[in-house]
This record gives structure tokens, sequence and C-alpha cells, in this order.
């Protein structure tokens, strides 16, 4: 049911703990450090690529409203960033990320591309940025690290202007049924391995699966974002394995 609160497993060695309210900031940027390296090409061997399909869906949500200027949190290596500045070129985007080897190799994508994507180190939970800064908001994959759902999602309406935008890319937890058990039985039978193998750090892909299944389903996200102030809806993709939710500031 979406209001019970999952059952918590104790962290594994090297692997940050899972859930909101949970002191994990330290060990999450540790460990996307890490992975930095081996991040991208790791997504695309995990998601057989759909994943593009994902931020190609948000980055319409995001872009709807033509802003003026766009934040782009959690960005990690840029891939989202690089999506939605190749989308709207007009659109000045700030590409914001709390872990500093995930910014470099984000540069290099952009600058690769001839892309003007200003990449600034951030924490999420304090954002860098005056009240009502922009027109748009995004967070893609990266909202189930905070270590405060309800604190970041204060700062996202901080920072938006009236009016603005965010859109929030994630997985959700799997839906009971068959197709869930075999999402289940992925994220923690094969995933592991597959991330193990090729990154070499076991625990961040032990902890992917783990931050999926203790995070909020749909229903319960867009509650929070409706606790903060936004108009919400939300949509699931790819049956579920992904969800786009828009919540809007007014």
């Amino acid at each position: 049911m979406s209001g019970m609160t999952p059952h918590m497993p104790p962290a594994a060695p090297n692997m940050p703990r899972v859930g909101d309210k949970q002191d994990k900031a330290g060990d999450v940027q540790r460990m996307f450090a890490d992975i930095a390296p081996r991040y991208d090409l790791l997504n695309r061997l995990l998601s057989l690529g759909v994943d593009k399909s994902w931020r190609r869906a948000a980055a319409a949500e995001a872009l709807l409203l033509h802003p003026k200027r766009l934040l782009d949190v959690a960005t990690g290596t840029g891939d989202f960033a690089i999506e939605l500045k190749t989308r709207s070129p007009q659109t000045e985007v700030v590409a914001s990320d709390f872990v500093p080897q995930m910014l470099e190799i984000g540069e290099r994508k952009a600058a690769a591309r001839h892309l003007d994507i200003r990449f600034e180190e951030g924490d999420a939970l304090k954002l860098p940025y005056p009240d009502a800064s922009f027109q748009s908001l995004t967070c893609a994959f990266g909202f189930r690290n905070f270590a405060d759902y309800e604190r970041g999602l204060s700062e996202f309406w901080r920072v938006l202007t009236p009016g603005g935008r965010l859109v929030i890319l994630e997985f959700p937890p799997p839906a009971p049924g068959l197709l869930g058990s075999l999402f289940q039985f992925y994220f923690r039978q094969i995933l592991p391995r597959i991330g193990a193998l090729v990154s070499g750090n076991a625990g961040a892909y032990t902890y992917l699966p783990e931050s999926v299944l203790a995070f909020p389903d749909p229903a319960r996200l867009a509650r929070l974002m409706h606790a903060t102030g936004f108009q919400v809806r939300y949509r699931l993709l790819s049956f579920g394995i992904a969800a786009i939710h828009v919540g809007s500031k007014l």
C-alpha cells in the first residue's frame, strides 16, 4: 500500500543507506564519484537503451512552456541536461550536482557537442540559487538519492518562479504482479552482477535496486509534491518501469 513504509535492510558494505530521512549524502557522493567513469556505459547496458526514450518524454514536459532558464538537479554526467539543451538551444540550462567527477564528464560531453551548458557543483538540499530563479526544474533518476525528499521538494519550490514547472523522472518500486516480480528479480539478481562486473563496485549496484524498492510509489510521491504546494500529475512509462511526475507552481 502507498502509505506503508518499506522495510529498510541494513546497508551492505560500501553501500549507502536507502530511503527517506537517511544520513547518506556523503556515502552517495563517494559512491557516484567511484563509478563516474563507467556510469554512462552502465546506464545503456542496464536499461537496454530505453532510458533515452524516457528522457525524451521528460524533456518534452520540461520544455513545454518554453522556459528561459532551466535547472537540472542531480545532473550526473549531464545526459538529461544535454537532451534539454539540444531540444531548446535558446533556453539557458544550468546543470547541478554534488559529485565533481560526474560534472567533469558532463562538461566534456557538452563541449564535444558544442553545447553551452553551465555545470555547477551544488547540494540539492541547499541549492545555491536565489528564490524564483528558474522557470523549469528537472531531476532525472537522482531524486531517490536525496537524504530528505521533503526538503528537496521545498528547495525546488523555492528556486522556481511562480508558474514554473518541476519534472521528476524516476524509477518507482515495481508494482504487484508478474511484470513487477520479473523486474524485482532482474533488479536484485541480474543488475548487481552486471554492474559489479563492469564498474568493479558491487555496493553501488546493490544500492540501485534497494533504493528503488525503498522509494515512494507514484501516488505517494505525487502527495509529497502536492503537500509542498505543487499541482501534480504523473504518468508511467514502459509498463511502470519509470515514471514522470510534473508539478506546477501556481
